[in-house]
């Protein structure tokens, strides 16, 4: 399943990715903090879902969401604001909004907007066991985790967890698991300014700093210091 995250506010979106990652794990996001960038992913992905922040720098996230409409009548979309305002309601109505959140999101409830989704047919592109492993990783990522612990969670034999998870996801154990803990570790250069280098590697399941810094510089292209800078300065 596709999700929009549409927000300009840097927290606010790392919140809400992480909350519905740990539920969905099998959801693909796409974050954009305006809708220019918003309008350029939508021209190169077929989006199921959109959660649009409406007070944004330039076009607001109910005109994006007027646009979005007219290129795709089946997305589903949510509206994020921190305010409430009967006439954004009436707007968000015309283009048939399917709920509100009101910031700052509340994870109990954002889960029960989304409980109807449990079942929806996006959801089940892996199946229970490659769900319920993603879930234990998403976890279990800060400690000294294997693909052993992770088959024992799920109950299930390791050399056939190991396939599977390839044959579904694209990748290895190994390498989900990477791309999970840089990710998590963006989150936390982000959300924990006094963290040094040091902590957020070790919090992202990384036991040396030095490795952590080179492998992430070799993914995102910059250092993590580099990309902390980047990200206070937006």
């Amino acid at each position: 399943m596709n999700v929009l995250l549409l927000d300009d506010e840097p927290l606010e979106l790392e919140q809400l990715e992480y909350l519905l990652q740990s539920e969905f794990p099998s959801w693909k996001f796409f974050k954009a903090s305006d809708a220019s960038q918003a309008h350029s992913i939508n021209l190169n992905h077929e989006l199921d879902l959109a959660f649009l922040d409406i007070n944004l720098p330039g076009k607001s996230g109910i005109e994006f969401g007027e646009e979005l409409r007219q290129s795709n009548k089946d997305v589903e979309i949510i509206m994020v604001t921190a305010c409430q305002d009967f006439s954004y309601a009436q707007q968000s109505i015309r283009i048939g909004v399917a709920d509100y959140l009101t910031k700052p999101v509340i994870e109990s409830e954002l889960l029960k907007i989304l409980s109807k989704y449990k079942k929806h047919p996006f959801s089940q592109n892996y199946s229970s066991l490659i769900q319920c492993s993603l879930k234990a990783i998403h976890e279990m990522f800060a400690e000294k985790v294997s693909l052993s612990d992770i088959a024992r969670k799920v109950h299930a034999n390791p050399t056939y967890l190991s396939r599977k998870f390839h044959e579904e996801t694209g990748l290895s154990f190994s390498e989900y698991l990477i791309q999970y803990r840089i990710h998590m570790a963006k989150r936390f250069l982000i959300t924990t300014p006094k963290w040094t280098i040091a902590d957020v590697a070790e919090n992202s399941g990384f036991s040396s700093q030095n490795y952590f810094s080179t492998l992430f510089r070799k993914i995102e292209g910059v250092s993590p210091t580099e990309f902390r800078e980047k990200e206070r300065s937006k």
